[in-house]
């Protein structure tokens, strides 16, 4: 008996060492490595941060690109998912809303170009990316509300892709509209 309670205090003992030292030391020390070492990587304008670049933040404004819509409405301390399922009813409700009110909004695009990353949300809810194809079907209506050559937006959609490290290519929304913000005299 006292030999069990020995070698159960022993493995409590190394798995409070291993989970609750060296494991985050270990995360700790990954982050050390990583742009923003840990902290996040901040975007300014004009000397003030505006928001992260691997952080999502809402742009509805006909004005700005479209961000991805997010389950958990942006709130980086709330981020998650929806567990609805693709043949879930609610979800779909939600989803022919979202692509309804995209269709509004860009008059002359049809349901079929309208790529799925700005109809669904993304599993963290905070994606701060979109494919080139979500940000270029969106092109006619930011350029018609600024009074913008759309070939000139198009030329800074594709001069802010990005190429993916281990995924496709992306654009991040934020810096997206930071230098349409700039190309606007903003």
């Amino acid at each position: 008996m006292k030999s069990q309670l020995f070698s159960a205090l022993r493995l409590t003992l190394a798995m409070m060492v291993l989970c609750c030292v060296l494991y985050p030391a270990l995360v700790w020390a990954a982050a050390q490595l990583a742009p923003g070492h840990g902290e996040g990587v901040q975007i300014a304008k004009n000397g003030r941060v505006v928001g992260f670049a691997n952080v999502g933040q809402k742009f509805d404004k006909p004005e700005y690109f479209n961000s991805r819509p997010s389950a958990a409405d942006y709130h980086a301390d709330a981020s998650s998912g929806s567990n609805k399922g693709p043949s879930n009813p609610e979800y779909l409700a939600v989803v022919k809303a979202r692509l309804d009110t995209f269709l509004l909004q860009n008059p002359g695009v049809k349901a079929a170009d309208v790529p799925a990353e700005l109809i669904t949300a993304s599993g963290s809810g905070l994606d701060p990316h979109l494919s080139p194809a979500g940000a270029l079907v969106q092109v006619p209506r930011v350029a018609h509300v600024r009074r913008l050559d759309a070939a000139r937006v198009e030329a800074l959609v594709r001069q802010q892709i990005e190429p993916g490290t281990l995924g496709p290519d992306h654009v991040n929304v934020l810096k997206l509209n930071l230098a349409l913000d700039a190309l606007s005299g903003l």
